[in-house]
């Protein structure tokens, strides 16, 4: 979009670690310092990077941008193009704050919310919006990339062993590229082949066996042992929608169409109660405490 506005020079960015003084309500101020991506006719940036900040550093930035705005090629002032990423991260203080701000300064500066999950953004800031959404690329495509990025890169990678990466990465393209980068450094320079496994991340081995233990017994002791697992994905940064999610298609593997239903229906629950909460690791616990009732009494059910 930015290359059918401007040209080519929307292309030409630079990435700049800046530090922006803050306001907060007390009337002190405070330093941070952040990476912003930009060019001459927009700045691009992550404002959840910055915690419980976000608020503050979008305002001023926004301030910023309307104080220095872009002159035409007809000599009128023009405006500048500010890209949040991960909308749906920030506060909802921040978001509050980010639809008062966009409103004072719509004649300076124009703006292009992304996200991952639009439920996460308050009506207010979705309301003064034009909602587009991306969705994932067809297999085909995703195939027809990944051929044309072997061919580029010389990497002798068989059409079998893609179409495995294309179904394993599920349509995600920047994990589909790391998966056969990944076949391709591990192979060393030897050939790779249609029957190479496709090896999961780390993370996504973890929350299978996570599922396997919660399948394999349904006890308080062992719901001691699957917290402590879930602790270690949280503080290695992997999201707790993310490991719900994958915890949930794991355990339906092995279920009947039943206890699917019941399954997703569960999941549905407290991944709400993860939005509107603070502490994941109570909601993912309580989401496998009470799977493994549900599932018990499933089994004790059968057996009687």
């Amino acid at each position: 979009m930015l290359r059918e506005l401007y040209g080519p020079a929307a292309a030409k960015v630079h990435v700049e670690y800046k530090p922006w003084k803050i306001t907060l309500p007390s009337g002190s101020t405070k330093e941070i310092e952040f990476a912003t991506v930009s060019s001459a006719y927009h700045i691009e940036i992550n404002p959840s990077d910055v915690g419980t900040n976000d608020r503050y550093v979008v305002q001023e930035i926004i301030k910023e941008m309307a104080r220095s705005r872009p002159i035409g090629t007809s000599g009128e002032k023009t405006y500048k193009i500010l890209i949040l990423n991960e909308v749906d991260k920030l506060s909802k203080e921040a978001q509050a704050g980010l639809r008062r701000t966009m409103e004072k300064y719509a004649n300076a500066c124009r703006l292009v919310l992304c996200c991952n999950n639009v439920s996460k953004v308050i009506e207010p800031l979705r309301s003064r919006c034009l909602l587009v959404r991306v969705g994932a690329p067809q297999a085909a495509q995703c195939v027809d990339l990944l051929t044309r990025v072997a061919a580029q890169e010389g990497m002798g990678v068989p059409a079998g062993l893609i179409d495995n990466i294309v179904t394993t990465s599920r349509r995600n393209m920047r994990r589909a590229l790391l998966s056969m980068e990944a076949l391709v450094v591990r192979a060393g320079g030897e050939g790779l082949s249609e029957n190479t496994p496709v090896v999961l991340p780390d993370w996504e081995m973890y929350i299978k066996e996570i599922a396997g233990d919660v399948m394999r017994e349904q006890t308080a002791k062992n719901l001691f042992v699957v917290r402590g697992k879930l602790y270690e994905l949280i503080v290695n940064c992997i999201p707790p929608e993310v490991i719900l999610r994958t915890l949930v298609r794991e355990l339906c593997r092995t279920l009947d169409d039943e206890l699917k239903r019941q399954a997703v229906e569960l999941a549905a629950t407290y991944e709400w109660r993860l939005q509107q909460g603070q502490k994941a690791i109570f909601h993912l616990e309580a989401f496998i405490a009470k799977f493994m009732s549900v599932f018990k009494s499933y089994m004790v059910s059968l057996m009687g």
